[in-house]
């Protein structure tokens, strides 16, 4: 799921809005609340003949524990927190153009509106968003424009060693703009990147008939079957979630050597083979000024000093004139991009490639255990077994316990499941674009 990559810096600063002074003392309870929350609109409308999207969220006076979907070997998945967002649903929401071009976007997924028809922002043409909620309120986006254009000219990557001494692969943009004017950066990427599971099998455990209620004991059929499904190769896409800008000072200047991404050589994203698309959104200086205070408000070690939230309040208003605070910020922009593969061997030739990120160490346990419904006294200190590990898809079967390993050894050793099956963190299916 694509998802707003501002989203929960907008949430915070929704409540830093709500409780400053320097601007106007409001109160959180009823501004950060006041309809569901402020609206969040974040768009980027650009001249690629694309599908466009908009994102429609809530900021909202709660707390937010903020977890990453992160695995933890003892726990099955799809339990867990997970992170607190108010999307802004069943909204209707249309671009319109000046050249009597209109634009109808549907919800494809919660809060995220796409267009029904792909399309691209046209020169000289204005362009204004038009949003109404499911209760009825309209607002409406400034007139928006394309900048200039400009071509992301050479897209590089060179091994280095920073100030701070750590090594690693930074890529770099070189740009140049097309016409006149002085055009400002706005970069962000998709980074892709193979996964080889370290500890992958061709055969793997099948629990079949498991009653660990049964008496006496547990009753089950657990067999060490070839695997139905390719999951030792995977592959995973990240999307770039912070603000990367660069500003041309004299006119007609090109960007040369501009860092987009630094990769550490321990980082195991280019240990197989890595991919980033590196896009280049030309901005004009209202939209440089948003993102650069946004940016200056991620960065800074105390928000809560000196707050001056009104360049960072959208050009998003109420249709009818009513004052209500609005986050985010409606763009135009060209876009020039372009794509790059990595092989770590060819930066770091004969070194030892970047460790797996998750710790994989061989286990092993009894294969069953004491009946759920046993009442007696159970003086088991085992682990737990292996049949309640599959049961629960937790680990992948390895081979033979040969070196007796484990506190209670049992006849097999296994691994958890993230080291023996990629599918936990990417696809068993290359991207279309994927070349080896």
């Amino acid at each position: 799921m694509k998802k707003n990559r501002y989203i929960k810096l907008f949430w915070f600063l929704g409540v830093l809005v709500s409780i400053s002074s320097c601007v106007e003392e409001l109160d959180i309870e009823n501004v950060a609340n006041e309809n569901g929350g402020m609206l969040v609109v974040e768009a980027t409308f650009t001249d690629n003949l694309e599908t466009q999207q908009v994102f429609l969220t809530r900021s909202v006076a709660r707390l937010d524990i903020e977890t990453d979907t992160t695995y933890f070997r003892f726990r099955p998945l799809g339990l867990g927190l997970q992170d607190s967002v108010e999307y802004e649903e069943n909204a209707r929401v249309v671009l319109i153009g000046s050249d009597g071009n209109n634009f109808d976007f549907f919800e494809e997924q919660q809060g995220v509106y796409s267009s029904t028809q792909s399309f691209a922002l046209q020169q000289g043409v204005e362009y204004r968003l038009q949003i109404s909620t499911s209760s009825n309120i309209d607002y409406e986006s400034d007139a928006i424009s394309l900048p200039a254009t400009s071509r992301l000219a050479n897209l590089y990557a060179e091994r280095i060693t920073t100030d701070l001494g750590e090594e690693g692969i930074q890529i770099f943009a070189d740009s140049e703009p097309i016409g006149s004017g002085s055009p400002n950066y706005r970069y962000t990427y998709d980074e892709t990147y193979k996964i080889v599971a370290p500890f992958w099998r061709e055969e793997d455990y099948v629990l079949t008939n498991y009653d660990p209620c049964a008496l006496p004991v547990p009753t089950y059929d657990l067999e060490i079957l070839p695997r139905e499904v390719q999951n030792q190769i995977c592959y995973s896409t990240v999307k770039s979630n912070t603000v990367i800008q660069s500003e041309v000072q004299t006119s007609g200047n090109s960007v040369q050597r501009f860092p987009v991404r630094f990769i550490p050589k321990d980082n195991y994203v280019t240990a197989h083979r890595y991919s980033i698309l590196v896009r280049q959104l030309v901005q004009n200086s209202a939209s440089f000024d948003f993102y650069n205070a946004l940016k200056e408000f991620s960065e800074n070690d105390n928000l809560f000093s000196q707050v001056q939230p009104g360049p960072l309040a959208a050009n998003v208003t109420r249709s009818d004139g009513t004052q209500e605070t609005v986050l985010g910020y409606v763009d135009a922009s060209t876009v020039s991009e372009q794509r790059i593969y990595i092989e770590f061997n060819d930066f770091f030739p004969g070194e030892p490639l970047p460790d797996y990120p998750f710790p994989c160490t061989l286990e092993s346990a009894p294969e069953s255990h004491v009946s759920y419904c046993f009442t007696g006294l159970n003086a088991n200190s085992c682990p737990p077994s292996v049949i309640e590990r599959v049961n629960d898809g937790l680990i992948n079967y390895v081979g033979e316990n040969i070196d007796n390993i484990g506190v209670c050894p049992g006849i097999d050793v296994f691994v958890a499941r993230v080291c023996g099956d990629c599918t936990l963190i990417g696809q068993n299916t290359p991207p279309d674009f994927w070349e080896e």
